[in-house]
């Protein structure tokens, strides 16, 4: 193996991103910093260039009318993606298409065995609907990467989704598929996207392979963990050969989109237990990817100690 773990970045991802709130986008300088004043680079974290996702792999999932209108506000460069709050620009499918090309290479270093886990910063993208954006999300990367690992034969695929939002987008893609999706989120009220309830469980072939674990407002760490749990014997039931976790760190107490309330300790355990379940049922085949977070030094402390985690990283100083 190139490294304990592989992580799949792109220069782009320090520029404009998604999200209206321009400080959110620090979020991955930070991280970058974080990881190399840790140490991480030294003891096994390896940086692969994240590629462009091609046009195949967009088409996969997504709609040919709605790339050609992604294609067409690019190369306008204003007006709204999705209509309401994700705004467009000249340069975004290029920002979106390297994003998921870094969970399709993230994907597949670890189902190569080149890597053992994998961690791509600006993965997470679940939101996104075969043929429209939502939420700051204008491409179903997690989405993408599953259609990629089906093609290269992989039959058995789960999705842990951490987010405080719950990945509306993925589920509906996968609702009639034996694909996988648990989601622990917060739920009621008017919280965006507003699905995600406990008796949403997919259709069809893909009927009991959603599980929607919701959270209330201001549940904390305890509920957070027990839905954990839960979350994670479906994974265990399922099997899977590769495990995708969208580790969403917006339900943190710093965070301003949620209003959950968990702690930096709680996302430790999250990773924690992830990466031991995914040893236990899939020789370690884990892929983190970043999700949703606009407290940007939370997110970089957070994703550190997640990284940390599953790379069994110590905490160097810089002449360690």
């Amino acid at each position: 193996m190139s490294g304990a773990v592989g992580l799949a970045w792109h220069d782009r991802y320090l520029g404009r991103g998604f999200v209206p709130r321009r400080a959110s986008w620090s979020r991955y300088a930070l991280a970058l910093r974080s990881f190399d004043d840790a140490g991480f680079f030294r003891q096994g974290l390896a940086p692969f260039l994240a590629p462009e996702a091609s046009e195949d792999e967009l088409a996969s999932v997504h709609s040919a009318s709605y790339l050609a209108f992604l294609r067409e506000l690019d190369a306008r460069g204003e007006g709204l993606v999705d209509g309401r709050q994700t705004p467009a620009y000249t340069g975004m499918l290029f920002r979106a298409a390297v994003a998921v090309g870094g969970t399709v290479l993230a994907a597949r270093l670890v189902g190569s065995g080149r890597v053992a886990h994998a961690f791509n910063p600006a993965g997470g993208l679940h939101h996104a609907h075969p043929d429209r954006a939502s939420g700051f999300c204008i491409l179903n990367d997690i989405a993408i990467a599953v259609r990629v690992m089906q093609r290269d034969g992989v039959r058995r695929i789960g999705i842990l989704d951490l987010d405080a939002h719950h990945g509306d987008g993925t589920q509906a893609i996968f609702w009639s598929e034996d694909v996988l999706v648990v989601s622990i989120h917060e739920h009621g009220g008017r919280f965006f996207p507003g699905t995600g309830a406990v008796d949403e469980t997919g259709a069809g072939a893909g009927d009991g392979f959603t599980l929607n674990l919701p959270l209330g407002r201001g549940d904390g760490d305890a509920a957070f963990l027990t839905a954990l749990d839960a979350g994670l014997a479906r994974v265990r039931a399922h099997r899977p050969e590769i495990l995708l976790v969208q580790f969403g760190t917006d339900g943190h107490v710093d965070d301003p989109f949620s209003h959950l309330r968990l702690s930096d300790a709680a996302y430790g355990v999250a990773a924690e237990r992830a990466h031991a379940l995914a040893h236990e049922v899939c020789g370690g085949a884990l892929v983190l990817l970043g999700g949703g977070g606009y407290a940007p030094e939370t997110v970089a402390r957070i994703w550190t100690r997640a990284v940390g985690t599953v790379g069994g990283f110590r905490m160097l100083a810089r002449d360690g």
